[in-house]
């Protein structure tokens, strides 16, 4: 196992950015692929649980399942990744007290998953932050920091507070536990699914699931990496523009009803702009394809967030051959 930026650098402590090239960091897991899922991530001692379970696979026809990852103890994909570094932190005992900067899914998750191994759980978020998912994040027992001004603004002040800062985007231990997503699918399926489609903001999602497949793929486990179908947001669309050749001006006043997928300048973007160019695609879809492929999954008794039935609208604008596997990563309640 080692710990690399996305340009191939070592990480010589617990730094979050590279001295040389300032990239994130990676983990690359090079030992064998083991059936035990969690084998894959020996680097942990004791595992934190709240009950999870293997994601269910909803099949609707012979071309087209989706994944409804959000059977997930707070109700989102973000638990994969809290598990796995709320697990590393007790492992390695490394604090007391974790800070977030998240007024969503992964704060939530963060919360419940630090509060359950005994940490005190900061969450720091803008002013504005949606008021539902603010109460779930309350409720688990986290202090909740509100700070005024930009996104930057919230992510610098829980940088800087007493405790270790679990941010979900830039410790590579919250993303390489995303992994066992990868590993469910293959162990789901008899064939991998020719294309995985998945919402993306930051880019955490993407980074894990990837990683997950390109050890299965290095370990003769599958005998090609799916194609990852990125989704985005018009409205919000650093990744897509970049990928599709059309203007982006990341500084606009716009927003989505698709309010988890937000992130208008991602951290990870080096890693996502790799990922997709070589194996994938990225789709941008409209904010009344949101919302109709919403309405469209909840009559089909599937109840999503609409960042997660982007998804969907994505897949309905166009013909794909093969099998489809579509990722839904949040609940509709927390909407």
């Amino acid at each position: 196992m080692k710990y690399l930026c996305f340009n191939g650098h070592e990480r010589k402590n617990d730094e979050l950015y590279c001295n040389i090239c300032n990239e994130p960091f990676e983990i690359l897991y090079d030992k064998k692929y083991n059936d035990n899922i969690i084998k894959n991530f020996d680097y942990i001692t004791n595992f934190i649980s709240l009950g999870e379970v293997e994601t269910p696979v909803v099949k609707e026809n012979n071309n087209l399942y989706f994944k409804l990852d959000y059977f997930s103890p707070t109700f989102s994909y973000k638990d994969r990744g809290s598990k796995n570094l709320i697990s590393y932190l007790c492992s390695d005992n490394k604090t007391k007290s974790v800070n977030e900067d998240s007024s969503g899914n992964a704060g939530a998750s963060i919360a419940a998953y630090g509060k359950k191994a005994g940490f005190s759980v900061n969450i720091f978020t803008p002013e504005n932050a949606n008021e539902s998912k603010l109460r779930q994040i309350k409720a688990y027992g986290a202090n909740i920091i509100r700070i005024k001004g930009s996104r930057d603004d919230v992510q610098k002040a829980a940088e800087h507070y007493n405790g270790f800062y679990a941010s979900h985007i830039l410790n590579p231990e919250f993303r390489d536990g995303i992994r066992t997503l990868s590993y469910e699918i293959f162990k789901q399926f008899n064939k991998m699914p020719d294309h995985i489609f998945i919402p993306v903001s930051a880019g955490t999602l993407m980074s894990g699931l990837y990683s997950g497949l390109k050890h299965l793929y290095d370990n003769n486990e599958i005998d090609k990496i799916p194609e990852i179908v990125a989704v985005q947001p018009e409205n919000i669309s650093p990744l897509c523009s970049q990928i599709n050749n059309y203007n982006y001006n990341p500084d606009n006043n716009l927003t989505s009803i698709a309010d988890a997928l937000v992130s208008k300048r991602p951290i990870l973007m080096t890693k996502m702009l790799k990922i997709i160019r070589e194996n994938g695609r990225c789709i941008s879809v409209s904010e009344d394809e949101i919302i109709r492929s919403r309405e469209e999954l909840a009559l089909k008794g599937i109840y999503t967030e609409y960042s997660s039935a982007t998804v969907f609208a994505a897949y309905s604008k166009f013909n794909f051959t093969g099998k489809s596997l579509l990722i839904l990563t949040g609940n509709g309640l927390k909407n």
